[in-house]
């Protein structure tokens, strides 16, 4: 008899640890679950952030499209959806070969330009980060300078043009209300040759030296605060 009761406690106490670990993987179960409804919460915001500003690109590209569609050709530029960037690809209208200072004819498209261009961007301004002038050079300089010195003075040079852009459109009577916004969100940056364009394995030199204004959105430094948040 005493040996029967003793099987009953045992059996007893295994079904108390069967509850035990049954109730453990219910809790991991929940808490697996938890964490995977997060993590798509999560995901789902990102994405929400992801399409909303594609959809923004969308729209800086077609107002931008809408507004100089027309003057595209004369002023031998083109306008990149993917990346929002309005290039001047005339070399010989922006600047004289080896300098930085503004030739007259690009003065008299920016004066054009400029306005118009800033008003569309100032529509989308609380999703804009930054408007980048960016400076473009060929990788040749001339044939008493080697590779490296090429790239370097390439450097100065890009740097020195789109300086020469930021202050001209700066101080254009046209934007003068608007002069706090510019200051503190456009920049002017110089490549050199390390975005030289390429054509078929060859560098084409006269493409190669151009200068774009890029749109970057902070799209990312929105779902970096999601990030946080979370």
């Amino acid at each position: 008899m005493k040996f029967k009761n003793k099987h009953v406690e045992q059996h007893d106490d295994w079904i108390s640890v069967s509850d035990l670990m049954a109730g453990l993987m219910m809790v991991f179960l929940f808490i697996a679950i938890s964490l995977m409804r997060e993590a798509m919460i999560e995901r789902d915001k990102i994405k929400d952030v992801a399409v909303a500003y594609q959809e923004n690109q969308v729209s800086i590209y077609e107002a931008l499209q809408k507004e100089f569609e027309k003057d595209l050709s004369k002023w031998e530029a083109v306008l990149d959806k993917e990346n929002l960037t309005f290039t001047f690809k005339s070399p010989d209208t922006l600047f004289a070969s080896g300098e930085s200072n503004l030739q007259r004819k690009y003065e008299e498209i920016l004066v054009d330009f400029f306005p118009r261009y800033l008003d569309i961007i100032l529509k989308f301004k609380k999703s804009i980060n930054e408007i980048r002038i960016e400076g473009h050079t060929s990788t040749i300089w001339n044939s008493k300078v080697n590779e490296d010195d090429a790239y370097f003075k390439n450097m100065q040079l890009s740097q020195g043009r789109t300086r020469s852009v930021l202050e001209y459109i700066y101080n254009l009577k046209e934007v003068a209300s608007d002069k706090t916004w510019i200051n503190k969100h456009i920049a002017a940056v110089g490549f050199s040759s390390s975005k030289s364009i390429q054509v078929d394995g060859k560098e084409d030199k006269s493409a190669s030296r151009r200068v774009s204004f890029r749109v970057i959105t902070n799209s990312e430094i929105q779902i970096r605060k999601i990030l946080e948040v979370n």
